[in-house]
């Protein structure tokens, strides 16, 4: 599978790049392997990258037939002689673009580790990768997060780690819920898959190389959001299952709602009732021996989606009120976002301010949309989207647009960073935030450095291997650019390393240092591409971000 997929994705990247972006050789020396729990696995050696790769390792039995709809189960068969790992597994069924070049199935639960060849006898820091997606797309295989990059990144400066990423079960199929799934406590699957693969992580990655003590967590967006939710899981119990986290554009507190079957029980409903187990005595196990097609089918036709819920058990409460509550594995992090995030998540066509109410007043009593729209004028000089200067976007997203995205992406990712930043500080925890704000290319100026758009520098993907070929974040760049993916994919390393993203072999001695934020003197480091990147008062939009910030409980949280 993983040939096919990848001979189409490397046809496409050749002819825009003109280069090999292979990921990896079979070269003639012995395979590796790596003796786990339950067996031997035999992965591939990568010449290119001087790295070894075991892809598709299972961390669960498959979520199939009776395993359909509840708690991952751990392996529980042993073998002898090895098992192939080398090639990506399927992804978990999802439904949006990140899908796109990837087949799905329901048997979706492994993992992928890639090493650096040579450390036989040293036990290497990890680096476990959460992809995101909106809870409804995306996996591990997606090579947009090739780890081989940042792997090889790490060696470089001197502080190698290796890399695991993973998949989860998506959308219906990973976060069903409703009052039949509450009374058989399968809440949250996808979160619990997550937490599946970080236990097996702890017994078997040894194995491999890796130090079980040294586990950072590191995620965007939903895949940060995940991270979030890893922190503040069962009210903040530390399993002692990473050491740190690092989080990109999400965080433990999501401010939006998260009120369990008053939002899921009619599309859960819309299910049953279309394939047939509405009088069914049990309709969630009639849900489990629905033909897959059928099920998936029916899903496709349905409106609602679903995403992670407060249940009482894996998310005990609002995410805001756990951090209020110290409620959270208190390990160092960096959590951050980009400049421009809701030029992402804005409605476009926002000509007036009536508009942009029309927008708030689905979600928002009265006297707050009156409050939102006083934080935020239609002031060009601190909207997002600064690269646009004092002009108005193009006529297709509206004349208030810029003002509708500073909204949307406090609202969003940045005022809940600020949030957690300050939490962590205040309870004398290492948070390091930062402000991404660099444009890559294929980006249209009205969106500028909206969401997604640091991956290609954290990950130093430099050829843009897994993305399409009219928005390859580094084509027709300088080395400014490449300078800042430099930077950044080793300030990740040196953190995943030894906690400090400062401090390692190489770093350019007229950046900065990155501090620790502060409750009393909050700074953030801006990674940039056009100026050195630099320290900055954490102060920006100050007073709409703290209305949000000061209003989660009684009005953003309903």
């Amino acid at each position: 599978m993983l040939d096919k997929m990848w001979t189409f994705i490397t046809a496409v990247l050749a002819l825009s790049l003109g280069i090999s972006a292979t990921p990896f050789r079979r070269g003639n020396i012995s395979p590796p392997t790596a003796h786990v729990k339950n067996g031997t696995y035999e992965g591939v050696h990568s010449t290119e990258y001087d790295q070894d790769f075991f892809l598709g390792v299972p961390f669960a039995q498959p979520p199939v037939d009776d395993l359909r709809f509840r708690l991952p189960q751990s392996l529980n068969t042993t073998w002898e002689g090895p098992r192939d790992a080398k090639d990506y597994s399927l992804l978990c069924v999802g439904y949006g673009l990140d899908q796109t070049f990837y087949e799905q199935s329901e048997d979706c639960l492994y993992l992928n580790v890639v090493r650096p060849a040579g450390y036989d006898h040293e036990k290497l820091p990890v680096a476990f990768w959460i992809h995101g997606g909106g809870f409804s797309n995306g996996g591990g295989g997606d090579q947009r997060y090739n780890l081989s990059f940042i792997v090889e990144q790490s060696v470089r400066i001197g502080k190698p780690i290796i890399g695991v990423s993973i998949n989860y079960r998506l959308s219906v199929w990973g976060f069903l819920h409703s009052n039949e799934v509450v009374g058989e406590g399968v809440t949250n699957l996808g979160l619990r898959d997550q937490r599946l693969a970080l236990h097996w992580v702890q017994e078997n990655i040894a194995a491999f190389g890796g130090d079980p003590k040294k586990v950072t967590i590191f995620g965007e967006s939903a895949g940060a959001a995940s991270v979030g939710f890893q922190l503040t899981a069962y009210g903040g119990r530390d399993d002692k299952l990473f050491r740190a986290a690092i989080l990109q554009s999400g965080n433990p507190i999501f401010y939006g709602a998260e009120n369990g079957t008053q939002r899921s029980q009619a599309s859960f409903e819309a299910i049953v009732s279309q394939v047939g187990c509405s009088d069914s005595w049990d309709r969630l196990q009639c849900l489990r021996e629905v033909p897959f097609l059928t099920l998936n089918a029916t899903y496709n036709t349905i409106s609602g989606s679903f995403s992670p819920t407060i249940d009482g058990d894996f998310i005990r409460t609002y995410g805001s009120q756990q951090l209020r509550n110290g409620q959270f594995v208190n390990v160092p992090i960096i959590t951050g976002a980009n400049s421009d995030e809701g030029a992402s998540m804005s409605p476009t066509g926002i000509n007036t301010t009536e508009d942009f109410k029309a927008t708030l007043s689905t979600f928002l009593p009265a006297s707050f949309q009156d409050a939102i729209l006083e934080a935020y004028p239609d002031d060009l000089s601190v909207n997002v989207v600064a690269s646009l200067g004092n002009q108005r976007p193009a006529p297709s997203y509206g004349a208030q647009f810029r003002r509708s995205a500073s909204f949307w992406g406090d609202y969003y990712f940045i005022a809940s960073r600020r949030q957690t930043a300050k939490t962590w500080a205040a309870h004398g925890i290492p948070a390091y935030a930062y402000r991404f704000n660099a444009i890559p290319a294929g980006v249209p100026p009205e969106i500028g450095v909206g969401h997604y758009k640091e991956i290609g520098f954290m990950f130093k993907n430099l050829q843009g291997v897994g993305y399409r070929p009219d928005i390859l974040p580094f084509e027709g760049k300088g080395q400014n650019y490449i300078e800042l993916a430099d930077l950044m994919s080793s300030t990740w390393v040196s953190f995943v390393y030894d906690l400090d993203p400062s401090n390692y072999t190489g770093r350019n001695s007229s950046i900065p240092a990155w501090p620790q934020y502060d409750v009393h003197d909050p700074r953030d480091f801006v990674f940039d591409a056009n100026v050195t990147s630099y320290v900055e008062a954490d102060t920006y939009r100050a007073v709409g971000i703290a209305l949000i910030n000061d209003n989660a409980a009684e009005v953003l949280h309903r």
